[in-house]
C-alpha cells in the first residue's frame, strides 16, 4: 500500500474528487515541497501538526521550538493565500494525540482522505514513522524523495558504492561539476584550484566592525508563538528571548541578501576564528532557513556566486561558503542514511565518561568553554569552530560518551536536526564513527584555541603552563588522549609526528601530563538527569 515513486496518485474513475491528505513537516515549509507540485488545491487537505512527541523526544532549546512553530504558522497562512485548504493542529488543540502518525490518522479520518501524499522525512525516524502510514490508515500512502536536496540519496549511494575512503573532498568536487557552480567553461575549477581553505584561517585585527545579522521584529502570530514556548517549556535549555530570528521566506530571503552585502567578503578569511563578545563575527547562520525549507541550497550558493561574478565577494570567500552547501551539507546527509541506523550506536573510541553539567550552565573556568556554552544559551547557535574545536573538542579529549554528546548538539542549535548533527558530531567530531568521516581525530592543546581566539587572554588557565592546576586543562587532556589511543592512531600517517613527540618525552615527562588530566578529569560533575532526555543524564 506504500508507493515510494514521485508520480501522480491514481484516481479511481468516477466524478467523485479524491480527498488527498498532504502532510507538511516543520522542516519542509517550501511551496516548492514535492508533495504539493502536480495536485489541484481544491482536491487536497495539508495537514500541519504541532506535536509534543517532536518538541520534546529531545528537549530542545526554547527558542528552536519557537523558530519551528512560527515558522509553521506563517507558512499555514501563506498556503491558505495560494488557495490550499490547510487543517493546522496547534500544540493545545482539543484531542490533539501529540505524536505525527496519530495526527495523521485522525486527520485521514476527518477529511475522508483516500490518498495520504507526502515528502520523505529528513529523519531516520520520522521516515520509519510514515512507513506505518498506510497499515496504520489503511489507505495508499504515497512517500515521495525530497528534491530539494542537490544529490538524491540514490546518487550518493552510487558514489560511495565500493569506495575505502568516503572523502568529502572528492563528493564535494562531483557536486562542483554537477552543478556548474564556480567552474570554467573548460571544465576547471575557478580560480585554478577546488579549495581554498588554506587562505581561510585569519585571526582579525582588533577593532573590527563585524556585520550584526539580519534580525525581525516578532509578529503577533510570532508573539502568540513565544507566550505558549514560554508557558509549555519553561524548563527546557535556553534563553527564548530576544527573539529576531527569520520565520517567513520573506525573511530569509532579506537575510540572505543582508548576508552577500555585508558579511560575505570577508567571511572566508575569518571564518574559524572566535572572538568573545560577537557571537556571529562573518557567519551567515542562514542554516536554519535551509534546513526548515525556507531557502533552498542552490539559490544560496548561486547568489553567493553572483557576488563573486560581480566582483563583490573574493574567490576564497565564496568557494567556502558554497562548499559547506554542496560540499559539507549533501555529503554529511548522504552519509547519515549511508550508515543508519548503527551511525546512532557508534562508539569506536569507546568513551563512557557523562557529559560534564557545565554544558548545561556554562559554568567553568575553562572560558572558551564558557563563552561558547553561553552563547548557544541565549542564541540556540555557535559557529563550526566553536563546535568542533572547543565545544567537541574537550568532549572528545575527555572521552565523553559520544550519543551523550551527541544529544547535547541536537537540543541546543537551532538548526539542528539528526541528519546533519548526528553524523557531524558522532563522526567528524568525536570520531566514534571510526573514521568513516574524518581521517583523524579533530583533538589539539589549548594552543589551537589561543590562536584562533581571544578566549586565552583572560582565561582562568595559562594556555602556555603545560601541566598542573593553572595549566590549560586542553594541553594534558590532549596528551592523555593521544596516549590511551596509542594502539590506534600510531599508524595514522596524519598523526605520526605528534606521535613521534610524545615517544621522544621522558618517562616523568610523559607521567606529568597523564597525572595532570586525570586530576582535572575527577573535577568534572556529571550532568543531572533529564537535560536532553527525560531520565536520561547528559
Amino acid at each position: 500500500m506504500c508507493s515510494h515513486a514521485s508520480g501522480r496518485l491514481n484516481r479511481p474513475s468516477g466524478p467523485a474528487p479524491v480527498t488527498t491528505l498532504i502532510p507538511v513537516l516543520g522542516d519542509q515549509l517550501s511551496r516548492s515541497l514535492a508533495s504539493l507540485r502536480g495536485v489541484d488545491p481544491a482536491d487536497a487537505v495539508v495537514l500541519m501538526m504541532e506535536v509534543w512527541d517532536e518538541a520534546t523526544y529531545v528537549r530542545h532549546h526554547k527558542k528552536k521550538i519557537a523558530l519551528i512553530f512560527s515558522a509553521m504558522r506563517h507558512f499555514a497562512e501563506e498556503l491558505r493565500s495560494a488557495g490550499w485548504s490547510v487543517d493546522y493542529i496547534p500544540l493545545d488543540a482539543r484531542g490533539n494525540t501529540q505524536s505525527f502518525t496519530g495526527e495523521v490518522v485522525r486527520a485521514a479520518k476527518r477529511h475522508k482522505a483516500q490518498a495520504i501524499r507526502v515528502v520523505e522525512g529528513a529523519e531516520y525516524r520520522v521516515r520509519q514513522m510514515q512507513d506505518e502510514w498506510a497499515d496504520r490508515t489503511g489507505i495508499d500512502v504515497e512517500i515521495l524523495i525530497d528534491d530539494r536536496f542537490v544529490c538524491p540519496l540514490s546518487d550518493f549511494y552510487t558514489w560511495a558504492q565500493g569506495r575505502r575512503e568516503h572523502r568529502m573532498e572528492y563528493f564535494y568536487r562531483d557536486m562542483r561539476r554537477r552543478t556548474g557552480l564556480l567552474m570554467r567553461e573548460d571544465g576547471k575549477p575557478e580560480g585554478g584550484q577546488w579549495n581554498f581553505d588554506h587562505d581561510n584561517r585569519g585571526t582579525p585585527p582588533r577593532g573590527l566592525n563585524y556585520p550584526a545579522p539580519e534580525r525581525f521584529k516578532p509578529d503577533a502570530i510570532t508573539q502568540d508563538v513565544l507566550a505558549l514556548v514560554e508557558k509549555r517549556f519553561a524548563g527546557h535549555f535556553g534563553d527564548l528571548e530576544p527573539f529576531g530570528l527569520p520565520v517567513t521566506r520573506k525573511q530569509a530571503l532579506k537575510s540572505l541578501k543582508h548576508f552577500i552585502a555585508t558579511a560575505l567578503p570577508d567571511f572566508g578569511q575569518y571564518q574559524d576564528a572566535m572572538v568573545a563578545g560577537h557571537d556571529y563575527l562573518y557567519h551567515s547562520s542562514l542554516s536554519l532557513c535551509l534546513n526548515i525549507g525556507l531557502l533552498e541550497p542552490l539559490e544560496v550558493c548561486k547568489a553567493a556566486e553572483d557576488a563573486y561574478k560581480r566582483g563583490d565577494a573574493p574567490i576564497n570567500s565564496v568557494e567556502g561558503f558554497i562548499r559547506q552547501i554542496i560540499g559539507w551539507r549533501e555529503y554529511i546527509r548522504g552519509m547519515y542514511w549511508w550508515d543508519m541506523p548503527k551511525f546512532a550506536e557508534r562508539n569506536a573510541l569507546k568513551a563512557t565518561r557523562p557529559l560534564p553539567e557545565f554544558y548545561w550552565t556554562g559554568d567553568t573556568d575553562l572560558r572558551c568553554l564558557s563563552e561558547s556554552v553561553g552563547q548557544t544559551k541565549r542564541e540556540a547557535y555557535a559557529h563550526h569552530i566553536q563546535r568542533l574545536m572547543v565545544l567537541g573538542n574537550f568532549a572528545l579529549v575527555a572521552g565523553v560518551d559520544p550519543q551523550a554528546v551527541s544529544d547535547w548538539f541536537l537540543v541546543v542549535y537551532f538548526d539542528a536536526y539528526e541528519w546533519v548533527e548526528l553524523p557531524n558530531v558522532v563522526g567528524m567530531s568525536q570520531f566514534a564513527d571510526g573514521g568513516m568521516i574524518a581521517s583523524k581525530p579533530y583533538a589539539s592543546s589549548g594552543a589551537y584555541i589561543d590562536r584562533m581566539s581571544d578566549y586565552c587572554g583572560k582565561c582562568r588557565y595559562s594556555v602556555k603552563q603545560k601541566t598542573g592546576p593553572d595549566a590549560c586543562p586542553f594541553n594534558a587532556l590532549y596528551w592523555h588522549f593521544l596516549a590511551r589511543h596509542e594502539k590506534r592512531f600510531a599508524g595514522n600517517p596524519r598523526m605520526g609526528t605528534m606521535y613521534a613527540t610524545w615517544r621522544r618525552m621522558s618517562e616523568d615527562k610523559r607521567a606529568e601530563y597523564l597525572a595532570s588530566a586525570d586530576a582535572f578529569l575527577e573535577t568534572l560533575e556529571p550532568a543531572k538527569a533529564g537535560w536532553a532526555r527525560e531520565g536520561k543524564t547528559g
